[in-house]
């Protein structure tokens, strides 16, 4: 017997826990190259990587749920998963359904419209204008144009109607903006008028009440950009800095 038990000790010392914490992440699968969908069915983007590398440097294992943007708060609130990580604002309204940890990028808003077009920036009424309903860009898009704004489910949607001529300008936040732009559907269209700058930071939500989390999660991303893993993931996806 003594001998079991030794043997079992050493495993234990030498192989670690046995069960690993399992990290539940909330995230839309529409947005890249934050967060989509790859040909393999499996989430992918720069939202992904970040928790996996937060999730590694915690010990614990990160399993994925996909939900559509307007569900995405009362899901977690559900408890159907533990922390969204889905490029989304830090902003006061949010703020008092959920709890953020430190920002882990900082985001404008740009518009983007066909290269060439004559856009009236100063009077952008003059224009069918469109955005990704719940979010800051159609918080701006309707403070423009009010209800004449076009909303729409998801950023993907929205590239769709301004390729296919149903709105003149969408006003996105900036980075899947150029994302967007280096693709092969964004050719041919390009920024216009000057980067908005809201001064947008973009958290992980978590519920009110899971401090410890958030307390693990600040310092997983303190370590993750100090010791160059952040860098070399921002590096993937942007040619410049977004942190």
């Amino acid at each position: 017997m003594p001998h079991r038990l030794t043997l079992t000790l050493l495993l234990v010392l030498f192989t670690g826990p046995l069960f690993a914490e399992t990290l539940r992440i909330g995230t839309e699968g529409a947005y890249p190259p934050f967060n989509t969908i790859g040909k393999d069915g499996q989430v992918a983007g720069f939202d992904i990587d970040v928790a996996r590398a937060l999730c590694e440097r915690m010990n614990a294992e990160c399993t994925f749920v996909t939900q559509d943007w307007d569900g995405i708060i009362p899901g977690l609130l559900a408890r159907k998963y533990d922390a969204i990580v889905a490029s989304m604002s830090i902003t006061e309204e949010r703020k008092r359904a959920v709890a953020f940890t430190d920002p882990y990028y900082s985001n404008s808003l740009s518009l983007i419209a066909k290269a060439g077009a004559k856009i009236d920036t100063a009077n952008l009424a003059k224009h069918a204008l469109g955005a990704q309903r719940a979010t800051i860009a159609a918080d701006h898009a309707t403070e423009l144009v009010g209800d004449d704004a076009k909303l729409y489910d998801t950023q993907e949607n929205a590239y769709l109607d301004l390729g296919a001529g149903r709105i003149d300008v969408l006003v996105t936040d900036t980075l899947p903006g150029y994302d967007w732009l280096q693709s092969p559907q964004g050719q041919g269209y390009a920024f216009v008028g000057d980067k908005i700058d809201i001064d947008d930071k973009i958290g992980i939500a978590l519920r009110k009440g899971d401090d410890g989390l958030r307390q693990r999660l600040n310092a997983a991303l303190k370590a993750i950009v100090d010791d160059g893993t952040y860098a070399k993931i921002n590096a993937k996806y942007f040619p410049f800095s977004i942190y």
